[in-house]
């Protein structure tokens, strides 16, 4: 049945195992596009244009965002990064999904857009703060002082739970991963999405005529 693409908004405090979700999730289905982003930090090794990101200039990156092409943007330790417009929205019509690994600000950004009606969002919490902190710590990549501003920053972020269509809270990462495909499952079910079924509805109905002889 054609459809809608749907913009799949996926958002966590660092930690409670947002990336493992939408790597799972890809696997699952990988029809499924992650959205790439537009950024004006230089490309690291191995980073291909248009793959890992959209390298522009802060010229070009501010252009677009006055000329309305920018989904969402966002300054982060210097450098801009944000959604560009256009592939979100050939996806959207051609009925492929996008998948937004975004912050709380990110997502507001998203939905108050002209394609917030295709938004589904989910906030992953962890299970507590203190298995929050855990896993921080047993990832050894930040000093002791990072790890206290992630866990400051994560109480912000948690605060924004209720903007979100779901909620997941991630005891178990199986089941994390099994109920979040149940939301995609059930979300392109969604006879507002299933943009092809008004004619297939009327052509059963002219089916049945013709078979009674009507």
């Amino acid at each position: 049945m054609e459809r809608s693409g749907l913009l799949v908004i996926l958002s966590s405090p660092s930690g409670a195992g947002k990336s493992t979700l939408a790597r799972r999730l890809m696997a699952w289905d990988p029809s499924l596009r992650f959205s790439v982003s537009a950024t004006t930090r230089p490309p690291r090794p191995g980073e291909v244009e248009g793959d890992h990101y959209y390298f522009r200039s802060k010229e070009q990156f501010r252009a677009m965002v006055a000329a309305g092409e920018m989904l969402e943007h966002a300054e982060v330790f210097g450098n801009l990064y944000g959604t560009p417009r256009q592939p979100i929205e050939q996806a959207m019509l051609a009925g492929r999904d996008t998948l937004f690994d975004v912050d709380w600000q990110g997502g507001q950004q998203i939905r108050a857009s002209s394609l917030g009606a295709h938004v589904v969002s989910v906030f992953v919490l962890p299970p507590s703060l203190a298995e929050l902190e855990r896993r921080l710590i047993a990832r050894q990549q930040d000093t002791p002082e990072v790890i206290a501003a992630r866990m400051q920053k994560s109480r912000d972020e948690i605060s924004h739970w209720a903007e979100y269509d779901y909620v997941i809270v991630n005891h178990d990462i199986d089941d994390s991963t099994r109920a979040l495909q149940t939301i995609l499952m059930a979300e392109r079910m969604r006879r507002a999405r299933q943009v092809g079924l008004g004619p297939f509805v009327r052509a059963l109905m002219e089916e049945e005529r013709h078979d009674l002889g009507t």
